[in-house]
């Protein structure tokens, strides 16, 4: 898929035959979305049902997957978007691509960083009440607010 974007055209791919894990590493630390190991990345995408791709002008600048089982619940994570291409409504285009891919699953949930909440609701997600995680680090996850002691 082509998006044309300020006349310069966005490559929108699935696929990650051709998917240089170092670059996306790097778009996940500039994003700024941690330090995540090249094939630490080719791992989970590798196993997400939908993954999104965005190139532009050859160069990765937006990215997105979703874990989904074909029918009860699709779960939307890892987001990222290049600073110098945040702000132009390409995260909210790569959400609602995988949105759009994951309809049909009765529930659609979405993993975000702490503070985005509002970025989300404007796509039309929920804050769950009932949600709870374990952290392979529960301490690392409770100083941002991935987690509380409620």
């Amino acid at each position: 898929m082509i998006d044309q974007e300020n006349n310069v055209p966005r490559v929108w791919t699935h696929l990650i035959d051709n998917v240089d894990w170092n670059e996306l590493s790097a778009l996940y630390l500039a994003a700024p979305l941690g330090n995540k190991k090249p094939v630490d990345l080719k791992t989970v995408f590798t196993n997400s049902m939908f993954r999104c791709f965005v190139h532009d002008s050859g160069k990765l600048v937006g990215v997105g997957r979703a874990l989904a089982d074909g029918v009860d619940r699709a779960c939307i994570c890892d987001i990222a978007v290049l600073p110098g291409h945040q702000g132009t409504g390409l995260g909210m285009k790569i959400v609602a691509h995988l949105v759009d891919r994951a309809r049909g699953h009765r529930k659609i949930i979405l993993y975000a960083v702490p503070g985005k909440e509002g970025f989300y609701r404007k796509l039309g997600f929920k804050r769950m009440t009932t949600a709870m995680a374990i952290f392979d680090d529960q301490a690392g996850a409770l100083a941002p607010g991935y987690i509380n002691e409620k």
